[in-house]
């Protein structure tokens, strides 16, 4: 066993797969893409001043009373509809009550045992062992509820409220209108639990996204994952006792959280104590886990129907009209894609997980290769949106203009070293493509009679290389193909250069 910067004991994770068998269940909060709040008029924008989009009801105020957003209404059951769940005839809401500083009210409103949409499922692709697998994930709810606030801790060292100086709270984002996503218990991933989670968030986050009723930032918490975990021993039926580690807002995150709570409860029960029921908090930067707080019961939160709400009761014809017009599923359409760029499913699920999938389609659709296209985005780009800290849909080129980047390189107006300061030149705000190689002089040596100059030049001072060259060491032209490259500042076509370094050796006297 070994230890990390908690008291907590960890057993080697292999050692505990082969001991014990993960059950996951993920529970993935969705917020809506509405204009306004769940109950009240208040803007939903992200960032504003802390305290600026706030209003009596969705404060709790004495007097206030809430009205439905119908959007979000309609975005929640087009959710449900994409899951394959059944769309209650009827439901409503309830009242959640619990303390906590960010609710203002003392209750949240959501839905308890009438959600609007139940048993579903949804197929996600992953890759165990090296191969290929499509898992089909039971979703037992897709309900409605309100956001809670935002608390800051200053003056810690952990962002907790713990050895806080003093706590700060925003109600903006009270009252959000959320769509949380409740799988069943999910078994059989085995070692491969960690990244099946990861694979199930990112499924349900295209899925949603597709659907175009939520951003689905992780970063900015408009989706976020609950994380369950609990341990059996193989052979046994009986679920174990599981954690649920609260709020993780990243893919890696939840792969991560879930590859620790494996290891510290195998060691736990190794020990021979219990996994004690909980929430739990993830830290990005030691990736650990660390106790919140006893995990409630459905009963002690004293659940109740919303009395100041009238019960939802959609429409059938509506709800089929809504079915109707569904996009095409991201599994669909991952399938169709892969086909017609001729590429893997491996492949595939790298452009996925890069969240390239649009740019890719977009570049392709705007003149581009597949090739090319997913080149670019998974290679340059990638390595720019990293370095960055965003998205690679955050940064600053579009598809169209990474077609006429592609476009310039394979007319052999630019080589490739070059359009990569092409494409700095448009990510720094200088311009299209074609003006950044005019302001910056990245125009490739294209003269006959020019690039013959430059070449003499550079075998002119390298007699010995000319003489290997002759002898019959080819490989010796990369030496004045380098010099040519250099004095020319990259703007020479390699492959040409070459061909004339041949050609003037074999013609010298």
């Amino acid at each position: 066993m070994s230890t990390t910067d908690t008291s907590e004991e960890l057993l080697a994770y292999d050692e505990a797969t082969e001991r014990y068998d993960p059950v996951l269940g993920l529970e993935v909060h969705v917020e809506l893409s509405t204009a306004t709040k769940m109950f009240c008029g208040c803007p939903t924008v992200f960032g504003a001043e802390p305290n600026t989009q706030v209003c009596p009801t969705c404060l709790g105020l004495p007097g206030s009373l809430p009205v439905v957003n119908a959007v979000a209404v309609e975005s929640a059951i087009r959710i449900g509809l994409a899951l394959n769940c059944s769309i209650a005839s009827w439901c409503r809401f309830a009242r959640k009550n619990y303390f906590y500083p960010d609710m203002p009210k003392d209750y949240q409103v959501s839905q308890y045992d009438e959600p609007i949409a139940t048993d579903g499922w949804i197929d996600v692709p992953a890759t165990m062992d090296g191969q290929a697998h499509t898992v089909r994930v039971p979703i037992e709810r897709a309900h409605l509820e309100e956001d809670t606030g935002k608390s800051l801790h200053v003056g810690g060292v952990t962002g907790r409220i713990h050895g806080a100086a003093y706590s700060l709270v925003d109600y903006n984002r009270a009252g959000i209108p959320l769509v949380e996503i409740v799988t069943r218990p999910i078994e059989g991933a085995g070692r491969w639990a960690p990244e099946f989670a990861r694979a199930y968030v990112a499924t349900l986050r295209d899925l949603v996204a597709g659907l175009g009723v939520s951003d689905v930032r992780m970063e900015q918490g408009s989706l976020r994952a609950d994380v369950n975990l609990s341990l059996r021993p193989y052979g046994q039926q009986a679920l174990g006792i599981r954690s649920e580690t609260k709020n993780v807002n990243s893919l890696r995150s939840v792969e991560r959280a879930v590859r620790y709570e494996v290891r510290r409860q195998a060691a736990r029960l190794e020990r021979g104590q219990r996994v004690v029921q909980e929430t739990r908090h993830f830290h990005e930067d030691t990736g650990v886990t660390t106790p919140g707080r006893s995990k409630e019961q459905a009963e002690d939160y004293r659940y109740f129907p919303e009395p100041d709400l009238v019960p939802l009761a959609p429409d059938p014809a509506w709800v089929e009209r809504l079915r109707a017009g569904l996009p095409e599923p991201p599994a669909t359409r991952r399938a169709r894609l892969a086909a017609a760029w001729g590429i893997s499913t491996l492949e595939m699920d790298a452009v996925v997980h890069a969240g390239a999938v649009d740019l890719v389609e977009q570049t392709v659709a705007a003149g581009a290769t597949p090739v090319a296209a997913r080149r670019w985005w998974l290679g340059e780009l990638a390595r720019r949106a990293n370095e960055s800290g965003v998205g690679l849909a955050e940064l600053g080129i579009t598809p169209g203009q990474v077609a006429r980047v592609v476009a310039l390189v394979e007319s052999a107006s630019l080589p490739d070293s070059l359009a990569r300061q092409v494409v700095a030149g448009v990510l720094d705000g200088e311009g299209e493509p074609e003006q950044v190689v005019v302001a910056r002089g990245l125009s490739v040596v294209s003269d006959a009679v020019e690039l013959t100059r430059v070449v003499d030049e550079a075998l002119a001072q390298a007699p010995d290389v000319v003489a290997k060259i002759r002898a019959g060491k080819v490989a010796a032209a990369g030496a004045i193909v380098g010099a040519v490259m250099k004095s020319t500042a990259g703007r020479a076509d390699a492959a040409r250069v070459r061909e004339l370094v041949l050609q003037r050796c074999a013609g010298a006297s």
